[in-house]
């Protein structure tokens, strides 16, 4: 497979030998390229094809095959496939919802801009953003509907939508209703325990039966008030499960039969406003703020062993404030904000955990950044200050950090061109993790939260050459990441009961990789090809342990259009990895999608899995000088997994003009410990 891979790869190169194109230097722009390389990434002007044979927000990023992450068009999804951070995904600037996705104006599009080494001001755990360019409707209304239902198992998503233009305003409003019923998890698990007096004690467990259901419903509520030079937006969401997520499994574990129980409701409104104006033409000031409200109730219960169970009442409330000020100067652009967070944590844990957990934190971010070019050279530097502060009942503590970014790039000739990008950021852990609670996992294992986590400091360099003709984009990457003091887990052992927990002392976390990627129009507006792949190497070190770890990730797809049919095929390996004590592999994905365009109406028939009844889903082992565990997850609801999605669009009397913004950044984060 490996070797399949990388002969692809040099094949992919080798054609691209032969293509010669006028090129204009400035930001390495190559003339009739539908892909512009900058200095934080790139710019990408979706195909005429592509926007017409695109439904939603998530389809036409799928149809992109954008670097280093996996577009799921059926389950909604957006996946980083590294252990650099999230994807953050924004319409014009705003951070988008995945109603904001759904209800996308695809036509309107004008250009992806895809931004793989972030600026200073977007925020903790971000790799990558894409920033959807979209026009501004004046006039006209758009109602739509997008309806995903899955024929081989119970699971769905209807979202209905519309959109009402009127001058300066715009009115919008989502309707999300979201169920699932899945039975099909298979999982099996093998630990042997080291106890105090040398043995050592096997278990196997394994899931007889599983039950895993959800019903739930979002709605959003929008108005925007806009101008050339100014944009007001307000944002109302709420999301509230109808019924509560229950979990249900059954397990032998050496022979005995015990079952687990849990549920969880939630209910999280939010309330977002934004304020954008721009001034003498060349600056602008951007202000937001955002409230959000999260309470959880929620039930486990275990039985290996012996009966366990508790009841968490949470409620979560959290501020942030964001303001942002531009000025476009002449030969740089010179950016500088602020940004304040607060938020406050109240879970009562009561039965077998009885505890309450009350966690306050705050945190200030300030930043400055230039952007430009000096004569080929293209630069942009950046400098933060954040301060961290965290309590609860006793403990309490302040985390400073200097944040220097930097990153060059040049072009050694008229289609190849080099990247640097340097970096320290900072990494804070869950919430959950720094809480101080514990919460029983099964008869021989407990999680325990560590108050006395501190955030830690992150190094990374970033080393690209990249080359691009019209028709052929290929990048060769080596990436170096550095974790010093970071939070790595711990097993500890007592009276032969092994706790689990997290601590800072004098840990290590690092990983290198070098990876190539490439991206090939095969024919024109017609067939397209994405190939990339590239070797990982993990290390952790601790005063406990020191683990290695070489992996290999790799993943193709394929996109044709014929007329008005859409043909895809997408696949990878997984993603590979080793953190702390835990080598993971999350399971390999293979799609296949047909979608027919009418007039107003596309169908599309999603093929997830094919030909794999059980496809895995994850597998986890544990190496500790206390345990040693290999746990499989199997998923029978995602094999030959058929989904049918119908969407539906009609628009009337729209005309558009540009315009761009910056919003929204809801809270999910409640902070309680959970189990298994």
């Amino acid at each position: 497979m490996k070797r399949f891979f990388f002969l692809c790869l040099f094949v992919a190169t080798a054609c691209s030998a032969s293509a010669q194109q006028e090129v204009e230097l400035e930001e390495v722009t190559v003339k009739g390229a539908k892909t512009v390389q900058r200095a934080d990434g790139q710019w990408i002007y979706p195909s005429r094809q592509q926007l017409e044979h695109s439904t939603n927000g998530y389809s036409l990023l799928s149809k992109l095959t954008l670097p280093h992450m996996r577009v799921d068009p059926v389950q909604h999804t957006i996946t980083a496939l590294s252990n650099l951070g999230a994807v953050q995904v924004r319409i014009n600037g705003i951070v988008a919802s995945q109603e904001d996705l759904l209800a996308l104006d695809v036509k309107a599009v004008q250009r992806i801009e895809y931004i793989d080494n972030p600026g200073v001001r977007y925020g903790e755990g971000t790799a990558y953003v894409v920033n959807m360019v979209v026009r501004k409707a004046t006039s006209g209304r758009v109602l739509g509907a997008d309806l995903t239902n899955t024929l081989t198992t119970v699971n769905g998503k209807e979202t209905v939508f519309g959109k009402f233009n009127r001058g300066k305003s715009e009115l919008g409003l989502h309707y999300t209703l979201g169920y699932q019923d899945f039975k099909g998890t298979d999982y099996e698990e093998r630990a042997d325990y080291e106890l105090a007096a040398g043995d050592i004690r096997s278990i196997a467990r394994q899931q007889l039966e599983g039950h895993d259901k959800h019903l739930y419903h979002n709605g959003q509520l929008t108005y925007s008030l806009s101008d050339s030079d100014y944009v007001f937006q307000g944002k109302l969401t709420a999301r509230r499960d109808i019924k509560p997520q229950r979990s249900y499994t059954k397990m032998a574990v050496d022979g005995q039969v015990s079952e687990d129980h849990s549920s969880k409701r939630g209910f999280s409104p939010a309330l977002d406003l934004y304020f954008h104006r721009r001034f003498a033409r060349h600056q602008s000031l951007t202000a937001n703020a955002v409230g959000t409200y999260i309470k959880t109730d929620s039930y486990a219960e275990q039985n290996e062993g012996f009966p366990y169970n508790y009841t968490v009442a949470g409620r979560t409330s959290s501020l942030f404030t964001e303001a942002i000020y531009e000025n476009q100067l002449q030969p740089f652009t010179l950016s500088a904000g602020l940004q304040y967070n607060q938020k406050y944590i109240h879970n009562e844990y009561a039965g077998g955990t009885n505890a309450t957990n009350d966690i306050r934190s705050s945190a200030i971010y300030l930043f400055g950044q230039l952007k430009g070019h000096l004569g080929k050279l293209g630069y942009m530097g950046g400098l933060g200050a954040s301060n961290y502060y965290c309590r609860q009942t006793d403990h309490d503590y302040r985390f400073w950090l200097f944040r220097p970014k930097l990153t060059v790039a040049y072009p050694l000739t008229e289609r190849l061109k080099v990247k640097y990008d340097f970096e320290v950021s900072q990494h804070i852990s869950q919430i959950a993790l720094v809480s101080d609670v514990s919460i029983k996992q099964n008869a021989l294992e407990t999680l325990v939260g560590n108050p006395d986590i501190r955030p830690n400091r992150v190094t990374s360099h970033d080393l690209r050459l990249t080359y691009s003709t019209p028709r052929l984009t290929t990048e060769l990457q080596g990436y170096y990441r550095l974790n010093a003091h970071c939070n790595m887990e711990r097993y500890d052992r007592q009276a032969d009961h092994f706790f689990k927990t997290q601590t800072n002392a004098d840990n290590e976390c690092s990983f290198f990789f070098v990876q190539n990627y490439n991206q090939w129009e095969i024919v024109p507006d017609r067939l397209s090809a994405t190939l990339y792949g590239g070797i990982w190497r993990f290390f952790n070190f601790t005063d406990d342990y020191r683990h290695t770890y070489t992996a290999f990730n790799g993943g193709a797809s394929l996109e044709a259009y014929l007329g008005p049919w859409t043909l895809s095929a997408y696949a990878d390996n997984g993603w590979h990895f080793m953190e702390g004590e835990h080598r993971g592999h999350q399971g390999a994905a293979w799609y296949m999608s047909a979608a027919y365009r009418m007039k107003r109406l596309t169908v599309s028939l999603y093929v997830q899995h094919p030909f794999s009844a059980h496809p895995l889903s994850n597998k986890t082992e544990v190496e500790s000088r206390y345990i040693h565990k290999v746990a499989v997850n199997h998923e029978r609801d995602f094999g030959n997994m058929l989904t049918l999605n119908l969407s539906w669009n009609l628009s009337s009397g729209s005309k558009y003009r540009h315009i761009q913004r910056t919003m929204n950044h809801q809270d999910t984060d409640t902070g309680i410990l959970q189990g298994p």
